[in-house]
């Protein structure tokens, strides 16, 4: 009777330790596991890391992203900073002489 009863009580514990969890202590450790193959057979084989993979993986999508985003983004923050740091431009009234000159843009 007692033997069932710790039983019981020890899954009882840990079925509440697992509600927090989203995957169960197997599985979890199956997973676990199945990685842990993963990033050994890795390194015996390629000896190199994952971080090597991700990178080499990664570097053509980055190269493209740059390529088609950075010229913009680079002109648009130049654009700004030279609007901070020139001086307001003088807009033309009506009643100005010829001899003045037009704001120039950039």
């Amino acid at each position: 009777m007692w033997g069932v009863l710790m039983v019981q009580a020890a899954e009882m514990q840990e079925m509440g330790e697992q509600r927090g969890q989203l995957v169960s202590r197997e599985v979890n450790n199956a997973v676990h596991a199945a990685f842990n193959a993963l990033a050994q057979t890795v390194l015996v084989n390629n000896s190199r890391t994952l971080e090597d993979l991700l990178r080499e993986m990664l570097q053509p999508i980055l190269k493209v992203w740059l390529n088609d985003n950075l010229p913009g983004m680079v002109e648009r923050l130049v654009r700004a900073e030279i609007e901070q740091i020139s001086p307001p431009r003088r807009v033309a009234s009506p009643t100005s002489h010829s001899t003045d000159r037009p704001a120039t843009s950039f």
